[in-house]
């Protein structure tokens, strides 16, 4: 399903687009990012009307046509605009060179949202340049909502300003995180799960990291924490939050490193209170670390 919006997006965002991609700006970087990520998304809303065409890499670990179209739409631009970069996608398409520049691209992060019908879902794709992330966007086609960030330049929701919540405490906070499709026995998440959803407004789970982090940028949650992402399910969040205004460290208050065993992100003003929360949960459960034991798997 074709949209005026996207063609207006792309107008929007790259009729100042440089002829050569010699650019090094954050500000150039996100324009290329914005325009592959709408192409992305209009394959997704293509798939999207369609019977789900479903394959599985484990017992519940699932992908679908549309992660591999999208994949591959996504790897084909961004290695014809910068052949001399590093590009490295889930299902596998991206290639490594020798380069400052790598690119982090999520296809379709809420995969089992998308097989399942659920609106929920995106595409994420982020550039980090000497392991600072540097221009990231975030796309939910079904609603046609465009999170985008350039480093130093702040971040927007359909070309206008967001900023992180004001909300001072946790408890009238609203948090979200996630949990992965397999061996959750194994993931401590349960245990914060059950500690900040008593503290809190609540907790939500929708399924796709890269849209939990973009809506703590737009102030929508007041706080984001999970185990065991990758770096392409995170690396456009955490600039998105960063840009907004909000925070982005790992449990013991370190900066988070993308693909790290554990993210917390806030709107900054309850940051402390979460982390230190989290803290507690670990020592007086031993059963909840502060590590995850392995990397999730997507959801």
């Amino acid at each position: 399903m074709d949209r005026a919006y996207t063609a207006q997006q792309q107008n929007r965002y790259t009729r100042n687009m440089p002829n050569s991609s010699a650019s090094t700006t954050p500000k150039y970087f996100l324009e290329a990012a914005i325009e592959t990520a709408l192409e992305a998304g209009k394959i997704l809303r293509e798939e999207y009307a369609l019977p789900p065409d479903i394959l599985y890499k484990g017992d519940v670990d699932l992908v679908t046509q549309a992660d591999k179209r999208s994949e591959r739409a996504i790897v084909t631009r961004l290695s014809r605009l910068f052949p001399e970069h590093t590009i490295a996608a889930e299902e596998g398409s991206g290639h490594v060179r020798s380069s400052e520049f790598h690119w982090h691209v999520d296809p379709l992060d809420g995969t089992t949202n998308f097989a399942h019908k659920y609106p929920c879902f995106a595409v994420s794709i982020a550039l980090a340049q000497n392991g600072t992330v540097v221009a990231g966007v975030v796309y939910n086609p079904i609603y046609d909502e465009l999170f985008a960030a350039a480093r130093g330049l702040g971040a927007t929701l359909n070309g206008r300003k967001i900023s992180v919540s004001k909300i001072e405490t946790l408890s009238t906070s609203l948090l979200c995180t996630g949990f992965p499709v397999h061996k959750r026995r194994a993931n401590p998440n349960i245990h914060y799960y059950y500690d900040f959803t008593l503290r809190s407004h609540g907790v939500r789970r929708d399924g796709s990291a890269a849209l939990d982090l973009a809506c703590v940028a737009a102030g929508r949650f007041d706080g984001f924490w999970e185990f065991g992402l990758q770096a392409w399910d995170t690396a456009a969040g955490v600039l998105l939050v960063q840009e907004a205004g909000g925070a982005v460290s790992d449990f013991h208050g370190h900066p988070y490193k993308l693909g790290g065993p554990v993210i917390l992100a806030t709107n900054s003003l309850i940051h402390e209170e979460m982390r230190e929360t989290a803290l507690t949960i670990s020592q007086r459960d031993p059963s909840a670390p502060l590590q995850a034991p392995a990397q999730a798997t997507k959801e």
